[in-house]
């Protein structure tokens, strides 16, 4: 809709004053400054924000396939008591569209003891074919062999309880159950020495310190439980929709059988992430934030230096709405641009991140994000396309709101006060 002059909105003439506002002379080089560091804030503050929270997501999910990789995504437990008929529960549960893999487990805690120490412990009997698909576990920093774990006495322990037992592959450890038989003093304790066949090294303490992988039919019979299993371990297609899998398993397994998924297990993890999240977005949308303060008070400088201009032009016909526009797009024209510059660079750095550590790594000479510490071959980064989406969205929609004020104050302006003193 054309405005009271018979001109269209954002007229070739608006842009082509704003371009000239934008390109600012000698003298007016300290309003240049402002809109150039307004330009890199915006750029600098997009880009950190997508390249933080990318490697956020990338850590995130890094820790969460190795949790979920180990307790799974859903837990079948029987509440009498263990679970019996486990193979024709773990294959009508397999059946079910989207369920990826069930495994049947024993799982018992022990005290394992050696001639150097003695700690608590949890055993986790599996059968070797599960054991193999668990890729933190089978994968290329197992130091032994698996193969023959199902027909063997041998265990597979987490790389810390190898160093506090100062043991090895061949050496033999003592595992300790408070389940044992039950003789007339009462039940007697279950003893145990095994052969360390492997050694893993998942890469969480928790689990490289303090679990032990036997074989099924050995834990079985070590817990007392033939025949049976404690629980069953369900892998999905897709970990945040498991209560949807519960509603659809639990009519198949009967009322006598617990489905637990790893959102309640996991919750105070879960929540911990998800808050550190949203709090580490709020604290770098402060930087983008700053920089359209930065715009506003630019803005506010030229419309101050440019006021005999403006006083012209509306003399000459131009209107409020005019006047308004052409500061508006001057001032847009920066967050556009350093949104779009900052877009760019967030995204080539998370492309290269890993090339980018390396670099700094040997340019500083000293090792970033070490892999013996954070067990981590390479620095994770995940881009989201909807939170990148969304960093650009917010950007403009601040550089926008933040040119409103100025522009309002421009097209304000009385042309016979500002020609006053001409």
């Amino acid at each position: 809709m054309a405005d009271g002059r018979g001109t269209m909105p954002f007229a070739g003439f608006e842009w082509g004053i704003a371009s000239r506002y934008l390109r600012a002379r000698r003298r007016e080089g300290f309003i240049s400054v402002i809109a150039g560091f307004s330009f890199l804030g915006i750029m600098l503050g997009v880009a950190t924000l997508i390249i933080v929270m990318a490697v956020m997501n990338g850590f995130r999910t890094e820790l969460m396939d190795r949790i979920l990789g180990f307790n799974g995504h859903i837990t079948a437990f029987g509440i009498q008591g263990p679970i019996e008929d486990y193979d024709r529960l773990a294959q009508k549960i397999a059946a079910v569209p989207g369920v990826t893999r069930v495994v049947p487990y024993v799982e018992g805690q022990v005290l394992v003891s050696s001639r150097r120490t003695s700690g608590g412990a949890l055993v986790r009997g599996m059968r070797e074919a599960d054991l193999a698909t668990m890729g933190d576990i089978a994968g290329d920093r197992l130091r032994g062999t698996l193969d023959g774990f199902d027909q063997g006495e041998g265990v597979a322990i987490g790389q810390g309880m190898a160093l506090t037992h100062n043991i090895g592959l061949g050496d033999h450890i003592n595992i300790l159950s408070p389940k044992g038989p039950v003789t007339p003093f009462g039940v007697t304790p279950r003893i145990r020495s095994f052969e360390v066949v492997a050694v893993f090294q998942i890469g969480m303490s928790d689990y490289d310190n303090s679990v032990v992988f036997m074989p099924l039919a050995a834990a079985q019979e070590f817990f007392a439980e033939e025949g049976g299993v404690t629980a069953l371990q369900i892998m999905v297609d897709d970990p945040d929709q498991v209560r949807r899998y519960i509603a659809a398993l639990q009519p198949l397994a009967g009322p006598g059988i617990e489905f637990v998924s790893w959102q309640t297990t996991n919750r105070v993890f879960y929540d911990t992430l998800i808050v550190e999240r949203n709090v580490m977005f709020l604290i770098l949308t402060l930087i983008i934030l700053v920089a359209a303060l930065n715009i506003i008070s630019g803005l506010i400088m030229l419309v101050k230096d440019k006021g005999a201009d403006i006083a012209i032009l509306r003399t000459m016909g131009a209107t409020r709405g005019t006047i308004m526009r052409v500061f508006f797009i001057t001032g847009a024209a920066i967050g556009v641009v350093g949104t779009l510059a900052g877009l760019v660079l967030g995204v080539l750095v998370c492309w290269n991140i890993e090339a980018i550590r390396q670099g700094l790594s040997a340019l500083l000479g000293v090792q970033i994000f070490p892999s013996e510490i954070y067990y981590l071959s390479q620095l994770p980064a995940k881009m989201e396309v909807h939170e990148t989406v969304l960093v650009a969205v917010m950007s403009l929609v601040l550089a926008f709101l933040a040119t409103l004020y100025p522009s309002w104050r421009a097209a304000r302006l009385d042309p016979v006060e500002a020609l006053r003193y001409e």
